[in-house]
């Protein structure tokens, strides 16, 4: 009993940890159906006839309202790995005055660019205070404009002036 017991025990643990190894696949941002955005034709399709073959854009252009991106990604995970990125797709969609598609570029993983952030630091003016400067800084202190003006207690500081 306790050898079969043993060996199923084993054989479990084996199908768990092989499991592990089985790589989880993610789609993010649009994903393709019968057409792909890399099948519109310029010239041909205007905005109506994109938008009713592949619906709303990922994005659409910052300073160019009339360039449409469609973005999509495939991820694969094993087990407690980090997401390695299988595939990549932009298609960039640049429509003329009158709504007809000028211009339509595809650009993949490999057209892609790694960019190191720069560690350096900007300077600013002032001081650093602690925690304690911080909530202790104001203690005393009197908005400026209170005393001597007609916002304190009658007669002496600051209430009405006597004439």
């Amino acid at each position: 009993m306790t050898r079969s017991f043993f060996r199923i025990a084993a054989a479990g643990l084996a199908l768990l940890a092989a499991s592990a190894c089985i790589p989880v696949a993610r789609n993010h941002g649009y994903v393709t159906g019968k057409d792909s955005p890399g099948d519109v034709q310029k010239g041909v399709d205007t905005k109506t006839t994109v938008l009713s073959k592949f619906g709303n854009p990922s994005t659409t252009g910052v300073f160019d309202k009339e360039k449409w991106y469609y973005m999509s990604e495939l991820r694969e995970q094993l087990g407690y790995l980090r997401p390695r990125t299988v595939t990549r797709t932009v298609t960039a969609i640049a429509f003329n005055d009158h709504g007809i598609v000028d211009k339509v570029d595809v650009y993949t993983i490999k057209d892609g660019h790694l960019v190191t952030p720069v560690g350096r630091k900007t300077p600013t003016r002032g001081r650093e205070l602690s925690i304690l400067q911080q909530l202790l800084g104001g203690v005393g202190r009197l908005p400026p404009g209170t005393i001597g003006d007609n916002q304190n207690l009658p007669g002496g500081a600051g209430g009405p002036r006597r004439q």
